[in-house]
């Protein structure tokens, strides 16, 4: 065990929020007011806690398993987790009578009550990750709509509702730019996830190109795999296209944050296309040079 892995397990609460600097997208970038960094920090510190549940990445020790009130012996029990970790969210909406007992939903409290959330995103990210250990493949790319709509769209959500800038055609744009952020990351992400037995490519296409899960497993993707990818990321870019109207419906600092990730959206599928679509060796990457280019034409309201 590592002197961080040490840490991680005496003080789970700043263990997790400490993994925001290795996020894909900044998380609470300094240029924003303080007040709504503070709070987009109570809220990832929540996403974050419970994707790690869903994935099995908890710091080891079994502190949060034992902040949870779960036996020690059914710590690796994602669905007892899960089901713990939400009955401790709704502690988060019941009131001080009861209080949450994981330091990041008592964290979370303040955050509530000052932008008035509601406990439906919140849900949402938790149901996703409790699919994630019932569900590992998806037959038609609707399926998988519908999946993002719990696993990703929430996150927009919430920036949308701490920022007090919610409104109804501002969350369908933020829906679609958050699906596609989600699909990129399974793009990017495909050798990782078939290694947690995950295929969130849907079935119906692998048909399509002829696309067998052992061709995933290769070390390098052939013509068929490459093509298939190639015809997921222009999913995923008509997605941002389409939601990228949002970041010129507000203003200021909240506008270079949505710039920021659409931005990082468009960066990211201009790496997967430079590496001839070939994602199985790793997650392309794109350079910061890259990024603040795509952030420029974002902001100029270009594709």
């Amino acid at each position: 065990m590592t002197a961080t892995d040490t840490t991680d397990a005496v003080d789970p609460e700043r263990g997790t929020l400490a993994k925001a600097a290795d996020e894909n997208f900044p998380v609470a970038p300094f240029f924003l007011p303080r007040a709504w960094r503070t709070d987009l920090m109570a809220v990832y510190g929540f996403a974050r806690l419970v994707d790690d549940i869903g994935d099995g990445d908890l710091a080891p020790g079994g502190a949060d398993a034992r902040l949870l009130g779960v036996p020690e012996d059914r710590a690796d029990d994602r669905l007892l987790m899960l089901d713990a970790f939400e009955t401790d969210l709704r502690r988060v909406f019941g009131g001080s009578d009861d209080p949450p007992r994981h330091p990041l939903l008592r964290r979370l409290v303040p955050t509530v009550r000052r932008r008035a959330l509601t406990p439906e995103p919140f849900l949402g990210l938790i149901a996703a990750n409790r699919q994630d250990q019932l569900v590992a493949r998806y037959e038609t790319y609707d399926d998988l709509l519908a999946y993002c709509e719990l696993s990703a769209n929430p996150v927009g959500r919430l920036v949308l509702a701490v920022t007090g800038t919610s409104t109804p055609e501002r969350i369908r744009r933020s829906d679609e730019i958050c699906t596609a952020l989600q699909i990129v990351e399974h793009l990017q992400d495909v050798a990782e996830d078939l290694a947690r037995d995950r295929v969130y490519l849907p079935a119906e296409d692998m048909k399509r190109f002829h696309v067998q899960e052992s061709d995933l497993a290769a070390p390098t993707a052939d013509a068929s795999v490459r093509a298939l990818i190639a015809f997921e990321a222009g999913r995923a870019r008509d997605l941002l296209n389409e939601g990228a109207p949002l970041v010129g419906s507000v203003h200021g600092r909240l506008r270079l944050l949505l710039a920021g990730f659409v931005a990082g959206g468009r960066a990211a599928l201009r790496a997967i296309a430079a590496a001839d679509h070939d994602v199985l060796p790793g997650p392309p990457k794109s350079g910061k040079v890259r990024l603040l280019r795509e952030a420029g034409v974002v902001l100029r309201g270009e594709r």
